[in-house]
């Protein structure tokens, strides 16, 4: 039984998660990704038994440049599944060099695409896109919902999506798209909020907080992102697109407020307001009734749950984490 999965993007916070949930669930996984292998604490699969390790093996590729490479490795791999999690991410930085974002989210894509969907044994590919493709929603978002970037990162997402909408009408390439809300846990990079959120606290360094933090969003454990990303790679239906996310949400100014609380830390002493993010969207209510009903799937970790397991995180390993940059650092 073929039991393989290629993983494009290993490294980042999606990839290395999903890598570990399958390495335990007894798949094969090939790591692909442009940069070698960040410190152990970034690398959940890392911190697996010997034994599940060994069913895990990198390469390093760079999508911008290595195309023709990563295909050839990918066909004698011969996976049933490839999942891509790869992505010129952060959206305030996309408007400093756009060119960057659309030469990796869109046109290097589409060159891996051109040649990967020649192969006959790939049962599936799964693009994990974004809500951001959306713009500024409101009320409930389904996944038919037009598409309506407000930044370059968010346009060039949406482009790569409609760009494999031709490819599954034109080759029927069996493709799913996933979009998840607000993931976090343990392993995630250290810019987003809420390991943030925790390290400023633990530093006692003031956090900015864009906006008063009244935007809405939903926060997605990664473990349940990852069981979802694997049922719809095992039984999603081809062309779809399944959203992840709770029924819940949040501002972030209210879940800054709860790390606090769990910290024993002080909300006015640590917090200072700035303006909004160029093109920052008010809310991503998604709405996520269709891979449940569908498939099955349902959220179980808590926003409680998976903040304090990220605390603690940050906690064990913060000799290594307080010596590593804070902010995003752009890689082309």
């Amino acid at each position: 039984m073929n039991r393989k999965i290629v993983v494009i993007g290993s490294n980042s916070f999606s990839g290395a998660s999903f890598v570990a949930y399958c390495l335990k669930q007894g798949l094969e996984i090939l790591g692909m990704s442009r940069s070698k292998e960040p410190a152990k604490a970034f690398l959940p699969y890392k911190w697996l038994s010997e034994k599940s390790r060994r069913s895990f093996k990198f390469q390093q590729f760079d999508l911008n440049h290595d195309t023709l490479a990563m295909a050839k490795v990918i066909e004698k791999f011969h996976p049933l599944y490839v999942i891509n999690f790869a992505a010129q991410s952060m959206v305030a930085e996309s408007w400093q060099k756009p060119e960057h974002w659309y030469e990796t989210n869109m046109v290097a894509n589409v060159k891996l695409h051109d040649k990967i969907r020649h192969f006959e044994f790939l049962k599936k590919y799964i693009h994990v896109s974004t809500p951001e493709v959306y713009g500024n929603c409101i009320g409930n978002v389904i996944e038919t919902a037009a598409f309506n970037p407000s930044t370059p990162y968010a346009a060039s997402r949406a482009a790569c999506d409609l760009h494999l909408r031709t490819f599954f009408n034109q080759y029927k390439f069996p493709v799913s798209f996933t979009r998840a809300a607000n993931v976090y846990g343990p392993g995630q990079q250290l810019y987003r909020i809420i390991p943030r959120t925790i390290i400023f606290i633990k530093l006692g360094k003031k956090l900015k907080l864009h906006g008063g933090g009244v935007s809405k969003r939903s926060f997605v454990h990664i473990r349940d992102v990852a069981e979802a990303t694997l049922k719809i790679a095992q039984n999603g239906v081809n062309g779809e697109t399944y959203h992840i996310s709770t029924n819940s949400f949040i501002s972030i100014r209210k879940l800054v407020e709860m790390i606090f609380r769990m910290m024993g830390a002080n909300f006015n002493d640590l917090v200072e307001i700035s303006e909004e993010r160029p093109g920052k969207d008010a809310a991503y209510l998604l709405d996520s009734s269709k891979i449940r009903n569908e498939l099955g799937w349902k959220d179980n970790i808590s926003l409680e749950q998976g903040l304090a397991e990220t605390i603690k995180w940050v906690s064990d390993n913060f000799s290594e984490i307080k010596n590593q940059p804070l902010n995003y650092i752009h890689k082309k």
